[in-house]
Formats: structure tokens, C-alpha cells, sequence
């Protein structure tokens, strides 16, 4: 069987390709639940005429090709930080090329965290979706069945949110299967129908598309609000690249995934064109009548696989932003011994369960729930594109046309897709937008709030140098054992240990300056994890760094690494850390508003020593009051 080698060592393609089809591709694989559904909905008022069903399904085919397979699979996917994707992976490598204070590189990590904003208000919106349009089968096998489907999901949501804490390591093995089955059904339920009616096929023909715009112009840049449907999950692609490597995603997208959606995208369409009733649910329609319960339940399945995953890949985020210093330290649950990256979040899991049952309950339908849920996937795919053309420019040397002619056809299909569903922002679209500028607040509060707390503490501060040399002169008395100080800066004095020197009048025979250092990086070297410099005087700095995508554990590290000195005893070592008492003020820093808001992150953020693992009964800390 053939291997591959692609940042994960020598590793079967097989077992990965299987993995990928079935954690990757929930999403955009329970597309056709809705795509041509919403379509020829009430709100673009298209006849499901020939015409109309062969412009959209060439609509559906091109942005497929275009979007996801050219852009996605086969350029984006080289934007990788040693095998990692995603937004804020992308971030890292395009910044890694930019001058460290220019305009440019500010404003790559403004777009990057509001890339990361949008992809939670779809971490929202997709379990709500996915969830309605599958439960909306029971009303096509029993109309009677209508005012239940909300109940049902809610039910299905509410089991889904209770398992996150337990973990998707076993759950996930069956995934594969049950997705390679659920597109083996796609393109079965597809392909009968094409057979009845091969002439569907004209529909590949791109001038399609194009008469399709010039017969309805508005309407059909309208439309494109529900064409989009068919890519929502591409960026997916990217985000899960580092679990399963390029090569299998790419072989399982071009090689099973694209040609089973294809196939039941032009199904549904010769369906409609034989019978445009249909055109209400083509998809169960196209379900011969003993197999729809069956296929309901496999639908379910389905959709509860595409939500947990983009659930998981909520908490992944959140978990490189609270890493990199975008947002508060969080509790951060591992559900796995054995699988790297299995994680829970229990805040983030609570908030998404409760904004979830919000939108349920509120919008009752997919089609309601439709006009909200393109915003955020096409914000995400247009700062992709923007990000990727200045990486094109700094870091792959595309000539100046190149990215002039490649970045403006995207540009332009990006912001077509994405105005599509903008204007929709009374009829839901606000959902999204409202999201994204919330976790946008938070993240720039947390980042700014920060740096507004180091630096406060840093200008009241000393030098660690001249502090090294200033208490030489008269040394105070020193006792037996190590202290490590914990200290944001490699360059200023922790103030625990100037509180403990002023109060208590003494100094351990081995002092340690220790900072926690995040790279851009998914994970850190080990030819890069330490970094030591003996200061004399028995004082030393030390660094720990690693990649946003570890957890650190101090009292682990410091038994595993190397670090000159006498060796690290957990039992004659004391741990010091600084307790800021903030206060919030008017005349300084950010608003007073984002000041509330960060002092009310603050308290209620996992405290810096339990996140980098430090036991509480090794543990002095002592408060230092800052004003912000």
C-alpha cells in the first residue's frame, strides 16, 4: 500500500484519505440537503424551468471548480505553517515576510482575527443548518411530522453539545465510514437520475452561467447567495490540513468527494426537470418512498458528523488564539491520550450551545436560516484570497500580473458571493455579522488590554541586568533553594520577586527569570525550546518556547530539558507569579467600555499558573495593582 511523507512522518494513505473523507468534508457534504432547495426558494423567485436549473447547476459546477478545487486544493493548501492550515496558520506565514512594525503587517493581523471571528459565527450557524435541513425530511415523508422538526433538532443538538466533554477520539473512527457511505448515496441517488435525463449534463457548459446572469441579472447575482451553499466547507479544507496532510484531502476530494456531490447536484436537476414540484426538497424527492426513513436517519447522521467537526474546529481555534495572546486562557479539557489536538473548551462549548438554541428556536426553518449562512464562509474565502496575494507577492515572488489577474478573479468571484449574502442583512444575515463584530471586540480588547498591562508593568519596572548588578552591592541574605519567577518579559524585572525581596527581606541561593514564549509556529523544535543565559550571582533567565498549537507545561519542561545549573527538584523549588489587581481607567489606554470588558476577561480567565501546569502548593503569588 503506498505511503506518503507529508509533515506527519511515513504514514499510509488509505487510513488518511478515509479520515479526511470523513472529518473534512461534513460540511460541504451535506450541501445538497439545501443548495438547490434554496435556490428556487421564495426569496429569488426562479421558475425551476430549463433554463433556470442548467444556469444554476453550471453557477453550482463552476464555483465547485473554481473556488474550492483551484483555489482551495491547489493553491491555498501550499500556504501551510509546517503542515498546518487555517487562518491564523496562514496569518504566521504571511507576517513571517513583513517588516515587524509596518502598516502591512497590522493590517494582515487585523483581517486574520476577523477571519477568525467570522469562522465562529459559522461554528454557529452550521450545526443549526445542517441539523433543520436534515430533521426537514420528516415532513416530506409526513407532513404531519412538520411541527416537530424543531424539536427534534434541538434534541439532536442538545445530545451533540453533551458529548463534546467525553471527546470525539472514538466517535470519530466511525466517521469515515458513515460519510463513504452518505457519498456513495449522493452519487447513487444522483446518477438514476441522470440516466433518465442525460441532457442535465449540458449544464457543465460554463455559457450556461453566463446567460443565466444576462436573462436575470440581479436576480442572479441574488442567487449567488444560495449557489454558495455548494462551497460552504471549503475552507475546511485548509483548517483540517494538518490531521490528515494535502495529499489525502487532495486525493480524496478530487478522486470520491467531487465527483459523488456532482453527481447529486445534477440528479437533483434532471429531477426537476422531469417534475418541477419537486423542486420543494429535491433532495428527499429524489428518495425512492421504502428508503426515506433510512435515508433521513443516514441524513442525520451526516449532519450531527459536519457539526461536530466544525465544533471541534471551534475549540482548536480558540485554543491557537488563546496561545498566540488573542483571547483570555481558557479551561482546556484533553479527551484523548492517544490523538494529538483532541480537545474541549467548556466555555466555548456552552456559548455556541446556547447561541445555537437561540437560532433554532428563532428561525424554525434551513430556508429562514439560509440568508445567514453564507456571510461568514464568504468573508472568511475573501480575506483568504487577500492574505494569499500578499503572500504571493513576499514569500512565493509571483510576478506583479500574476497577482494582478489570479488575485482580481478571485477578488471579484470572493466579493460577489459575499455581497450576495450581505444584502440579506435584515433577512438574517445580521446573525453573522453581529457574531463576528462581538469575538472581533473581544479579541482586539484582549490583545490591546495586554499590551497595555506590559507595558504599564514593564515602566514601572527595572531591567533585569541592572537589578542583577544594583543588589550586589549590599546583598540581602540568601536561602537555601530555587525560586522561579514567572515573568511575561525576557528584559524586565517580575515584580513578584521585587514584592518578595521589599516584604520579606531574602533571595533563594537560585533565582530564575522564567518566560513562556508562543511562536508562529504549530509546534517548536526542540533545537529551539530553551533558551538559557546565566546572569551570575545566582540569578538566571530562562525561555520556554512553543508552537500555538502545545500546551505548556512548565514542571514537565523543566524536568525534560537540558538547562544548565543543578538539576531541577520539584521539592526545594518555589514558583512566584504576580497577581495583577487591575483597574480601569478614563484617561488612559482604550475606552472606558473596553476596559470593563477586559478587566471582566481578566477575572474570569484560567489563571497563568494553572494553565502552564504549576502546582498550587509550590505556588507564591503576590499582587502588584495596574492601572489601564
Amino acid at each position: 500500500m503506498s505511503q506518503i511523507e507529508d509533515g506527519h512522518g511515513s504514514k499510509k494513505l488509505a487510513p488518511l484519505v478515509m479520515g479526511a473523507i470523513g472529518v473534512v468534508f461534513g460540511d460541504i457534504g451535506t450541501s445538497p440537503l439545501y443548495t438547490i432547495k434554496e435556490a428556487f426558494g421564495h426569496a429569488y423567485g426562479l421558475h425551476p424551468d430549463r433554463d433556470n436549473v442548467f444556469g444554476i447547476l453550471s453557477l453550482v459546477f463552476w464555483a465547485m471548480l473554481l473556488v474550492v478545487t483551484i483555489k482551495y486544493v491547489m493553491v491555498v493548501m501550499r500556504a501551510d505553517n509546517r503542515g498546518e492550515g487555517g487562518i491564523l496558520a496562514l496569518m504566521t506565514v504571511v507576517r513571517r515576510n513583513l517588516p515587524i512594525a509596518s502598516p502591512l503587517t497590522y493590517t494582515v493581523g487585523i483581517l486574520s482575527i476577523l477571519g477568525t471571528a467570522l469562522f465562529f459565527g459559522d461554528a454557529v450557524i452550521t450545526p443549526a443548518m445542517s441539523v433543520l435541513s436534515a430533521a426537514e425530511g420528516f415532513e416530506v415523508a409526513t407532513p404531519a411530522f412538520k411541527p416537530y422538526v424543531v424539536p427534534i433538532s434541538i434534541a439532536v443538538l442538545l445530545v451533540l453539545f453533551a458529548v463534546q466533554r467525553r471527546g470525539t477520539d472514538k466517535v470519530g473512527k466511525m466517521f469515515g465510514p458513515v460519510m463513504i457511505l452518505w457519498f456513495v448515496v449522493l452519487a447513487v441517488l444522483g446518477f438514476v437520475q441522470i440516466i433518465k435525463n442525460p441532457v442535465i449534463l449540458q449544464a457543465l457548459s460554463p455559457h450556461y452561467a453566463v446567460n443565466f446572469f444576462i436573462e436575470h441579472g440581479k436576480t442572479a447575482w441574488l442567487a449567488l447567495g444560495a449557489v454558495v451553499l455548494a462551497v460552504t466547507g471549503g475552507e475546511a479544507l485548509y483548517a483540517d490540513m494538518g490531521h490528515f496532510g494535502r495529499i489525502p484531502i487532495r486525493y480524496a476530494w478530487l478522486g470520491f468527494v467531487m465527483p459523488c456531490l456532482l453527481l447529486n447536484y445534477f440528479g437533483q436537476g434532471a429531477l426537476v426537470l422531469a417534475n418541477p414540484e419537486a423542486v420543494a426538497n429535491p433532495f428527499y424527492h429524489m428518495v425512492p418512498d421504502v428508503l426515506l426513513y433510512p435515508a433521513i436517519g443516514l441524513a442525520m447522521l451526516a449532519t450531527v458528523i459536519a457539526s461536530q467537526a466544525v465544533i471541534s474546529g471551534a475549540f482548536s481555534l480558540a485554543r491557537q488564539a488563546v496561545q498566540l495572546g488573542y483571547l483570555p486562557r481558557l479551561k482546556l479539557v484533553h479527551t484523548s491520550d492517544e490523538t494529538i489536538g483532541q480537545v474541549y473548551v467548556p466555555w466555548v462549548n456552552r456559548i455556541l450551545l446556547i447561541v445555537v438554541m437561540i437560532l433554532v428556536v428563532s428561525f424554525k426553518t434551513s430556508s429562514n436560516l439560509a440568508s445567514a449562512y453564507g456571510v461568514s464562509v464568504t468573508g472568511a474565502m475573501l480575506i483568504d484570497t487577500v492574505l494569499l496575494m500578499i503572500l504571493a507577492s513576499s514569500r512565493w515572488g509571483w510576478p506583479s500580473w500574476a497577482i494582478f489577474i489570479v488575485g482580481g478573479i478571485y477578488f471579484v468571484i470572493d466579493s460577489a458571493l459575499f455581497s450576495a449574502n450581505a444584502v440579506k442583512f435584515f433577512h438574517g444575515a445580521w446573525v453573522p455579522f453581529a457574531i463576528t463584530m462581538i469575538v472581533f471586540t473581544i479579541m482586539r480588547t484582549w490583545r490591546r488590554g495586554r499590551d497595555l498591562v506590559r507595558e504599564q508593568v514593564n515602566r514601572d519596572s527595572l531591567r533585569i541586568e541592572h537589578f542583577v548588578q544594583s543588589v550586589m552591592v549590599d546583598p540581602p541574605v540568601r536561602v537555601s533553594g530555587t525560586a522561579i519567577f514567572m515573568t511575561p518579559s525576557n528584559d524586565y524585572m517580575p515584580p513578584a520577586l521585587l514584592h518578595n525581596l521589599k516584604h520579606n527581606k531574602v533571595l533563594h541561593e537560585r533565582n530564575v527569570f522564567l518566560s513562556v514564549e508562543t511562536l508562529g509556529v504549530p509546534r517548536a523544535d526542540d533545537n529551539e525550546r530553551v533558551a538559557h543565559t546565566d546572569l551570575g550571582h545566582g540569578f538566571a533567565r530562562l525561555t520556554l518556547r512553543y508552537g500555538y498549537m502545545e500546551d505548556p507545561d512548565v514542571p514537565k519542561a523543566l524536568k525534560r530539558w537540558s538547562i544548565p545549573g543543578p538539576a531541577f527538584d520539584p521539592m526545594d523549588t518555589t514558583f512566584f507569579a504576580s497577581r495583577e489587581a487591575l483597574t480601569a481607567s478614563a484617561d488612559q489606554g482604550m475606552a472606558l467600555w473596553r476596559d470593563k470588558l477586559f478587566l471582566f476577561m481578566s477575572r474570569n480567565a484560567t489563571s497563568a499558573t494553572e494553565f502552564f501546569g504549576i502546582p498550587g502548593d509550590r505556588l507564591v503569588e503576590l499582587g502588584t495593582k495596574v492601572a489601564i
